[in-house]
């Protein structure tokens, strides 16, 4: 969950593009047997290695890292959970500093992604369709002249691409509008998901907004509409923050002091706790009740805060009960210094 420059993303927290791509002459990782799996994976590793955006990036095969080791990269937004528990040879090539990775035998050959704190989904497809251009200059990828790039879900058909944002929304979430904004937008080709991506729960009042289609328009086009959307939303949002303001504000006062209580004193914290707590603190900065720096704070929280994260700060497989009592540690210390929210004086920080 990356955030380069907190003031800039209060809603809108990272924006991703993933290109689906498979090479020609070769069946789907679905389809194909280890050992055709294997030689995918070794073209598509020797091709990588060439291209000049990918210098100096790490090369992961999955079957070396332990459980804990794919949770991490799950839970950094780096692989999906399919990856995680993908069949033999597959691997992810990665560049984290730049927000880079591709992922090799998934659901497609090549999954490629890039990401970026805020609002950045013009900015991420020029550097998505340069790193593409340089690896199809190396790899044959499978392409139809009517049907675009081929893949092996039919929805990633055409350009293969997946324009998403990572967007908090807990205006709407307490406002109870999250099922009309998901009917809305359904209707215009977006989907919307947990933060975790599609079949995931929206923890921390966080959602996934993402195109739909693929096939029959270009990429500009659907960059552009999805735009257009999260400006729509990011409206809706901060007109939701202000109803909350001017009708609820002794409630919504309480329950962000409730989680600033909770980070300062609880002895235990699951990880889906501390996502709605953290949630709220960000909201907190977003509305000026504390310093605009605990924002990012707690967007760090919201990745070191779950599982994988936990067990590796330790260096130990954790029970669940462990893992709440180190986390509600580390909350008391990371949040000791958290000042008493401040008196509301308007809606200026929206």
């Amino acid at each position: 969950m990356l955030c380069g420059e907190a003031e800039a993303c209060p809603v809108v927290i990272t924006t991703r593009i993933r290109l689906a791509r498979n090479l020609a002459g070769h069946p789907f990782p679905g389809w194909a047997k280890e050992a055709q799996r294997r030689t995918v994976l070794d073209l598509c590793l020797g091709a990588l290695g060439g291209v000049p955006q990918l210098r100096g990036a790490v090369t992961l095969a999955m079957d070396t890292l332990s459980q804990t080791e794919k949770l991490i990269l799950a839970e950094s937004h780096l692989i999906s959970r399919e990856l995680m528990e993908s069949r033999p040879f597959a691997g992810i090539v990665t560049r984290p500093e730049a927000g880079c990775s591709i992922m090799v035998n998934e659901e497609d050959h090549l999954r490629i992604q890039l990401m970026q704190g805020g609002l950045a989904l013009e900015e991420l497809w020029e550097r998505a369709s340069e790193l593409d251009q340089s690896m199809e200059g190396r790899l044959d990828y499978a392409f139809s002249p009517r049907l675009g790039y081929l893949t092996s879900c039919p929805t990633n058909l055409g350009t293969g691409i997946r324009a998403s944002a990572m967007m908090h929304l807990p205006g709407l979430v307490m406002k109870n509008h999250i099922d009309q904004l998901v009917r809305m937008v359904s209707q215009l080709g977006i989907a919307v998901r947990g933060h975790l991506g599609e079949g995931s729960a929206a923890k921390g009042s966080i959602f996934q907004i993402s195109n739909q289609q693929t096939l029959g328009e270009d990429e500009e086009s659907i960059i552009r509409r999805l735009h257009n959307v999260i400006d729509a939303i990011t409206e809706q949002e901060l007109n939701a923050r202000q109803c909350l303001l001017e009708e609820n504000e002794p409630q919504l006062m309480d329950k962000i002091g409730r989680a600033r209580g909770v980070l300062q004193n609880g002895h235990l914290l699951s990880s889906d706790e501390a996502m709605d707590i953290l949630s709220l603190i960000r909201l907190a900065a977003d509305l000026g009740l504390v310093p605009s720096q605990w924002r990012g704070r707690a967007d760090r929280l919201m990745i070191e805060a779950q599982p994988g994260h936990m067990q590796h700060r330790v260096a130990a497989e954790l029970g669940a009960t462990r893992r709440d009592v180190l986390r509600a540690v580390q909350m008391r210390e990371e949040f000791a210094q958290l000042p008493a929210l401040t008196e509301v004086t308007g809606v200026a920080n929206l």
